[in-house]
């Protein structure tokens, strides 16, 4: 803990930094909220590296499903951004009630972020959005519309990819519809199965059990017998680096972006410890 402390102080985000003290120094959350404005643009949505691989100033959608990630992180979801976060999904939503994966954009980004053709509705990251909202007691009629587009989605969905599964978890744990969330995730769970890789010595862009059912009362627990996530779990206290933080494997395109991506996964890394037991 010691020398995670100290990586993050010299590498991570302000933002980061402030998180890691709301749940590990009795930081304000507040303060959390604060640095997070200015993270936001006029038209209600986020930009401006909240995802660190999307480098430009423009409003996206998956800042905006990180932006109340956080707020709902540190228990306090600012009704002043949320308002705002609202009018701007209802200005990106596709006839399907589903928002893009990524918008058109000039400034500098990823090579991964492309837009699809035609701009569909897409479960990454409408499902998390709305999972977020939902769990959050957020009632609008972008929510209502959202809520149908995911199940129209999941019931025609043929293929999963592990990103489509971290969105689609957060939908099913908090849509109020139990029973139907629930024979939707038993359907659902061999495609799920198929994506996660089971070896904790993996190496590259790999999805282990951890990604998925980071804490005891996940929705994807119940894939994974005790002994695979303790041993997922001493290999995860096992990749703490030298210098006190945690890497990633996805790809990194431009040098900023480690260092911003380090403090959030170590940040995580801690957090999922933590909620193991194991700090």
């Amino acid at each position: 803990m010691d020398r995670a402390e100290a990586f993050l102080w010299v590498n991570a985000r302000l933002l980061d930094r402030l998180r890691f003290a709301f749940h590990f120094r009795d930081g304000d959350p507040a303060t959390v909220i604060d640095a997070l404005r200015p993270y936001g643009n006029a038209d209600g949505g986020f930009g401006h590296a909240l995802e660190p691989d999307l480098r430009g100033p423009e409003s996206q959608p998956v800042p905006v499903e990180l932006a109340l990630f956080i707020m709902d992180d540190v228990g306090t979801l600012d009704p002043g951004l949320v308002d705002g976060i609202l009018s701007y999904l209802e200005s990106i939503t596709r006839p399907d009630g589903g928002v893009p994966w990524v918008l058109p954009t000039t400034s500098p980004r990823g090579p991964w972020w492309t837009p699809v053709t035609g701009l569909p509705g897409s479960l990454n990251p409408t499902a998390s959005i709305a999972g977020l909202l939902l769990k959050n007691g957020v009632g609008h009629p972008w929510v209502e519309r959202a809520t149908g587009f995911c199940w129209t989605a999941l019931d025609n969905l043929n293929a999963v990819g592990a990103y489509d599964v971290r969105t689609i978890v957060k939908f099913l744990k908090h849509v109020p519809d139990r029973s139907r969330a629930e024979a939707t995730w038993a359907a659902l769970s061999e495609s799920v199965r198929s994506v996660i890789d089971l070896d904790p010595a993996a190496d590259g862009d790999v999805h282990g059990p951890l990604d998925f059912a980071p804490h005891p009362d996940s929705l994807a627990r119940s894939l994974f017998d005790v002994d695979v996530i303790d041993r997922h779990l001493d290999a995860l206290e096992a990749k703490q680096k030298a210098d006190g933080g945690w890497d990633f494997t996805f790809e990194s395109w431009t040098p900023i972006t480690r260092p911003e991506w380090r403090g959030w996964v170590t940040l995580e890394s801690l957090l999922t410890l933590r909620s193991n037991g194991r700090l």
